[in-house]
């Protein structure tokens, strides 16, 4: 309970400084962007972002994907996510090569065998990635990530059981982003 009331502290202090931020930026034509990850929704998760440019070359990003899904046989993963991201783009923002540095926060429930997992996950890494135009108003975006994730959680067998379960931590080191985003430009 105590980690439930921390982790939405923090979490609520991300979201204002990122709102912060979006509202301290000049917005005008090819200054926003919102998107879409193709790859999350092949994993029937919904998500969309948003990104602003702060200059010609850096621009932020704010992710949110939700999986409220539960499949047959009661297995499920469902979960929140956040990804806030950094970019600086080697040519010029939404256009080319770029590299950035990302936070992510989430809670978690489910499993798909015998086990079930509730809790949480922070961390950061980097990225690289690349932005085809298509059009004036439509860009594909590729991207991959690498860093680190602090996993907090209970476990316990897939049958509910109030008493029944362990508290484990967990330190992940690997890919923290995966994206094949249809970008559409303001």
């Amino acid at each position: 309970m105590v980690t439930s009331v921390v982790y939405r502290r923090h979490l609520t202090r991300i979201l204002l400084l990122g709102t912060m931020v979006v509202f301290m930026v000049r917005l005008s034509a090819q200054e926003i962007a919102v998107k879409t990850n193709g790859l999350y929704w092949l994993t029937t998760t919904l998500n969309a972002g948003v990104e602003f440019a702060t200059s010609n070359k850096v621009t932020i990003e704010l992710n949110a994907a939700y999986n409220p899904w539960t499949f047959k046989d009661d297995k499920k993963m469902r979960f929140w996510l956040v990804q806030p991201e950094l970019k600086y783009w080697l040519c010029e923002k939404f256009e080319g090569h770029f590299v950035g540095l990302h936070l992510h926060s989430a809670q978690f429930f489910g499993g798909f065998k015998d086990k079930r997992y509730d809790g949480y996950l922070a961390g950061g890494g980097i990225s690289y990635g690349y932005n085809w135009i298509l059009s004036p108003h439509w860009n594909l975006e590729a991207a991959i990530g690498l860093g680190y994730a602090r996993l907090w959680f209970k476990e316990s067998d897939r049958i509910y059981c109030e008493k029944c379960y362990e508290n484990k931590t967990k330190n992940y080191v690997g890919p923290t982003q995966a994206a094949i985003s249809l970008v559409y430009m303001f």
